[in-house]
């Protein structure tokens, strides 16, 4: 069998405690980096930083990069996670303050920290790190398509940015709770700094797609599950390419739907509607029956985060009947998640 990443060989070994970088981000879905990590992390985390025209923010204390390094914080990392993975100008200063007050800093994103010259002199200056993390291993073989041992899990999308890690993570939680063999496998940065590994699926080469994403989750017992982070959306016109080579690649014997039904339309591409749970379904089922011709629909998630309790509660059960399967809030737990888990290991 191949070692699975994500084994405390293969973790990252990122300075910690962190002070997460909101930028000058106003819109809360690009910030998902420091949201998931102040959710799934918080131990790892002191504080806060933002910049003239942040307007979100985790509910972290707000701290300057002195103050965070006076708390503890070893790294300043970037909790953005915006279109195209750029670095903003605006942001380059509060860098280098983190460097000059004596903390790393790590990035997820897909422009290189190395690559900005202001960052390299306060590198070499400071003494302090610049990490990248969206880095992939090397030799990544392209797919086989050759079924593995092992049950899979993968969470789908209707949309980016909307429950596909906080739905995996939750019922990794749920798994072990229950005494079930289980890992959590990221394939985005939050989930890799969460996890401590991982595979950068949209860093790697189109080709090996697919490769990557059997290398992510090898074979394994026959009661171990693998709870696989889905990435972006078979429906979206800049990001399918990566959803479907980690469909192909995972070969996931279950997939489970994640969903805000507060959106209409794709985030940051407005002018193309937000297709329908059952659109999704239907797509994954042909798509991924290539390599898992057992592969079914476990249930759905759903993003209620801009609901009341009993309204988001009342959504839930009206769509669960209508689509007869199980539909919950993995944040909000209860009775409707706990169908879910049942439905996805029945």
């Amino acid at each position: 069998m191949n070692a699975p990443l994500g084994r405390l060989a293969d973790r990252l070994a990122l300075p910690q405690p962190y002070l997460l970088f909101l930028g000058d981000t106003t819109e809360a879905s690009y910030a998902k980096t420091a949201f998931g990590l102040a959710d799934w992390a918080a131990d790892r985390c002191v504080g806060e930083l933002a910049i003239g025209g942040c307007t979100v923010s985790t509910g972290l204390p707000r701290l300057s990069p002195a103050e965070a390094r006076a708390a503890g914080a070893r790294s300043l990392v970037i909790g953005v996670a915006n279109q195209g993975g750029i670095i903003g100008e605006s942001w380059i200063a509060a860098l280098v303050e983190a460097m000059d007050a004596g903390l790393d800093v790590v990035s997820g994103l897909h422009v290189r920290l190395g690559s900005i010259p202001a960052l390299i002199e306060a590198s070499r200056r400071t003494g302090q790190r610049l990490i990248d993390i969206r880095t992939p291993p090397p030799a990544i073989p392209i797919a086989s398509g050759r079924k593995r041992s092992g049950k899979r899990l993968l969470t789908v999308g209707t949309d980016c940015a909307l429950g596909k890690k906080y739905t995996a993570l939750a019922l990794h939680r749920a798994f072990v709770e229950r005494g079930i063999d289980a890992d959590f496998r990221a394939t985005g940065q939050t989930g890799i700094m969460i996890a401590g590994g991982g595979m950068p699926m949209d860093a790697v080469v189109s080709d090996f797609e697919a490769g990557a994403a059997e290398m992510l989750s090898p074979d394994a017992t026959d009661d171990h599950w693998d709870l696989i982070e889905g990435q972006g959306s078979i429906f979206n016109p800049a990001y399918a390419a990566v959803s479907l080579g980690l469909l192909h690649g995972s070969q996931p014997d279950v997939f489970v739907v994640c969903h805000d039904p507060s959106r209409t339309v794709i985030l940051g591409m407005e002018s193309f509607e937000l297709p329908s749970v059952e659109e999704v379904i239907d797509l994954t089922i042909q798509l991924g029956s290539r390599t898992n011709p057992a592969i079914r629909c476990g249930g759905v998630s759903f993003n209620t985060s801009s609901y009341e309790a009993d309204a988001a509660e009342a959504l839930m059960a009206a769509e669960s009947e209508r689509l007869g399967l199980p539909v919950a809030d993995p944040i909000r737990g209860g009775a409707a998640f706990d169908a879910l888990v049942e439905n996805i290991l029945a």
